[in-house]
């Protein structure tokens, strides 16, 4: 009888230990699919933003298409057109396929290295590269903090989107007064928010494999999630050129 308890534990050990494997297994399939579409969504907006800024200058001089892009109302749309893909991707993602979703988080990339082309017109190229592989670091630390800590960080997620809201409209609000005092302010919190969020998202985009799905749904899941640390990425690394850039 006692054998049998035995055989019967470790069966059902060996079954437990299977069954989490294959969770485990299944959520880094997720995540890296999630940060590989992170990934190509940075590069698309790098090759846009250098391209953009590429013919928008010509021998230190605005083209007839840099003028339009930095100098006419055009650049309002270019500003806000990010925005506007952000509303409606995340609005209508779970109702477009998987293809359509990619196809539209790649044309948000493209728009936002459009609406970025300026950075290599104010900063040095050199403090651009630097500021990135910063923010690759911090972003990467942080990543892994949310993938691997214990302790809950739900409870940041109302303060940090309080914080966001806070930094948007100062941001909004300097457009029009030109601060660099309230940059700098903006700046410095935003590197402390999106730091935040990158560890919270993280560990929201984990909690969301748990929830079973079919294929379908896991693939528009691993969009959102990429769409959620690529703008923690975008936003983190602004805030860090801002303070970190030399200017040309």
């Amino acid at each position: 009888m006692s054998d049998l308890n035995r055989n019967t534990a470790s069966g059902y050990a060996s079954a437990t230990r299977t069954e989490a494997g294959y969770v485990d297994e299944g959520l880094r399939s997720f995540l890296l699919r999630v940060y590989n579409y992170m990934a190509i969504g940075l590069a698309v907006t790098g090759v846009a933003a250098f391209g953009t800024a590429m013919m928008a200058v010509s021998n230190g001089q605005l083209t007839s298409f840099g003028y339009a892009l930095y100098a006419s109302p055009l650049k309002w749309v270019v500003m806000l057109a990010p925005l506007g893909f952000v509303f409606f991707l995340s609005a209508r993602i779970n109702s477009m396929s998987v293809g359509a979703a990619q196809m539209t988080f790649w044309a948000f990339a493209a728009v936002m290295g459009l609406s970025m082309s300026s950075i290599f017109l104010v900063f040095t190229g050199e403090s651009i590269a630097r500021v990135f592989f910063l923010t690759a670091a911090t972003f990467g630390a942080m990543s892994l903090y949310g993938y691997t800590t214990k302790r809950d960080l739900s409870g940041m997620g109302s303060f940090l989107f309080m914080g966001l809201i806070g930094i948007i409209i100062a941001s909004i609000v300097n457009i029009f007064i030109g601060s660099s005092a309230i940059q700098f302010a903006v700046s410095v919190i935003g590197v402390l928010i999106f730091t935040g969020l990158t560890a919270y998202d993280t560990q929201q985009i984990k909690e969301m494999y748990y929830v079973g799905d079919d294929g379908t749904v896991a693939g528009r899941k691993a969009i959102s999630g990429a769409l959620r640390l690529y703008l923690d990425f975008i936003n983190l690394f602004m805030m860090l050129l801002q303070l970190f850039g030399n200017r040309e």
